[in-house]
């Protein structure tokens, strides 16, 4: 990469920071991915166009990271990420993490091409990419199996739990992923229908290593 931005170490001092321990195996493939990122973002639109390398690796991989605690506390964990985008945080996720299994759902197929792109290149196994929405019950049917669901694409914690409420099933955690003013998204989710009624399992507060910017990651289950 151009400049003086050193990825490789930047990335292993945030998952210090982050107490997330990655192999060098999962560093080199992150910096892979990161590299194949900068050349496709020159031709199609993958992240906020103008980010810096030290923003990119802050705000899009170590957030995507503070996922694998939760993640790999499961023996055969089972991800789904609605409206992955370039791959956060589902993609990055499997980089870092290889045995875990992860599905990606991604409307937009330039981007589709992308992430097909990075799993190729990155030689992955256990990922899935679909072209196309939450609601498409044809693409993703109700029987479909996940440990984990999660989303970086959808803003309103309750609405992404109606979204994915009828593709939970009894083991299956929800991980919303929020910013400082989760309180208020968690009254909402408060007010959804007893039909798609969610319990609020746990609140992990984080800051990420280099800004101080506050993350939290709310967890649900479904009320059977």
């Amino acid at each position: 990469m151009a400049g003086i931005f050193d990825f490789r170490t930047q990335l292993r001092e945030g998952c210090r920071i982050l107490e997330t321990a990655l192999e060098e195996e999962a560093v080199e493939r992150l910096f892979v991915y990161f590299t194949e990122l900068a050349r496709w973002s020159r031709k199609i639109n993958l992240i906020a166009k103008g980010a810096g390398e030290a923003e990119i690796l802050e705000n899009h991989f170590l957030d995507s990271l503070t996922l694998l605690p939760l993640l790999a506390s499961s023996e055969q964990p089972h991800l789904l990420d609605v409206g992955t985008g370039a791959g956060f945080p589902g993609l990055v996720c499997k980089a870092a993490l290889p045995q875990l299994q992860v599905t990606l759902l991604e409307p937009r197929l330039k981007r589709v091409s992308f992430l097909r792109h990075v799993i190729r290149t990155l030689g992955l196994e256990g990922v899935e990419v679909l072209a196309g929405r939450v609601e498409d019950e044809e693409l993703l049917p109700s029987s479909s199996i996940f440990t984990h669901i999660t989303s970086r694409a959808v803003t309103d914690s309750s609405e992404f739990l109606r979204m994915v409420s009828r593709l939970c099933g009894v083991e299956t955690t929800v991980i919303c992923m929020k910013g400082p003013k989760w309180r208020e998204e968690l009254q909402g989710v408060g007010k959804l229908s007893p039909a798609i009624s969610f319990q609020h399992i746990s609140t992990i507060e984080r800051e990420l290593p280099f800004s101080g910017a506050k993350r939290a990651l709310l967890t649900f289950s479904r009320e059977h």
